[in-house]
């Protein structure tokens, strides 16, 4: 166990998984906001069709691993799409954008539904008094409110993303835990390597936790504030 040899060694491919690691989860995050924010308007929607895909998709993806999940997008859709276009394939950092992202879009419907019924009916109805129609209502009045009270969860929804991104390197992505076990197969330094990979994600993981922490009691003061 050569700490020393492994920090010396490892840290240029560690610090090139990190930005794999980085950039795939701030896409797979904003593109699952939108999507997130979507199947949550279908959802609680009043069309029967509409909240019935929402409620599948949040079904299918929140019932099957990350792990599955990524395989079916890395494996499986390829083959199913070269049927129409032959010889279609998509890359690592591709299929990894898009499990993160459809991932996280699930989990992130929820959070907006919940964060959107929070906000108190009197708002709602204040507006359609003043002759807003259900639409601008909803758009300007009650999802800038709900995504201010859901800043705290998508701080910790990008946590979640981050640590997930080393299901992906299943697929081959070049992520941290990638580049640790491909140092670690040539170097054989399992302990030392695998804690030093630990030590980044705690690092990392820490300092988006204590940014959470203070959003969260910014957001209390103003409400404080405001009361």
């Amino acid at each position: 166990m050569d700490f020393g040899r492994v920090i010396r060694e490892a840290t240029p491919l560690l610090l090139q998984g990190l930005r794999y690691t980085i950039i795939v989860s701030l896409l797979g995050i904003i593109i699952g906001i939108v999507i997130g924010l979507f199947v949550c308007l279908m959802k609680m929607s009043n069309n029967k069709i509409l909240r019935a895909i929402a409620g599948t998709y949040i079904w299918i993806i929140r019932g099957t691993p990350m792990l599955v999940q990524s395989y079916v997008v890395f494996f499986g859709f390829p083959q199913l799409i070269q049927t129409f276009v032959p010889g279609f394939r998509l890359d690592a950092f591709t299929a990894g954008v898009i499990t993160l992202s459809l991932n996280a879009g699930a989990y992130l419907a929820e959070i907006f539904r919940s964060g959107i019924q929070a906000v108190p009916k009197g708002q709602t109805e204040a507006a359609r008094s003043l002759g807003l129609s259900s639409t601008k209502t909803m758009m300007k009045v009650v999802l800038p409110q709900a995504f201010k009270i859901t800043i705290p969860s998508l701080v910790n929804q990008f946590i979640i993303s981050v640590k997930d991104t080393s299901i992906l390197s299943a697929i081959g992505l070049a992520e941290l835990t990638n580049m640790t076990k491909q140092y670690v197969g040539k170097s054989f330094e399992f302990f030392a390597s695998y804690v030093y990979l630990a030590a980044y994600y705690l690092v990392f993981v820490s300092l988006l936790m204590l940014l959470s922490n203070y959003i969260e009691k910014r957001l209390k003061y103003e409400r404080k504030s405001n009361s």
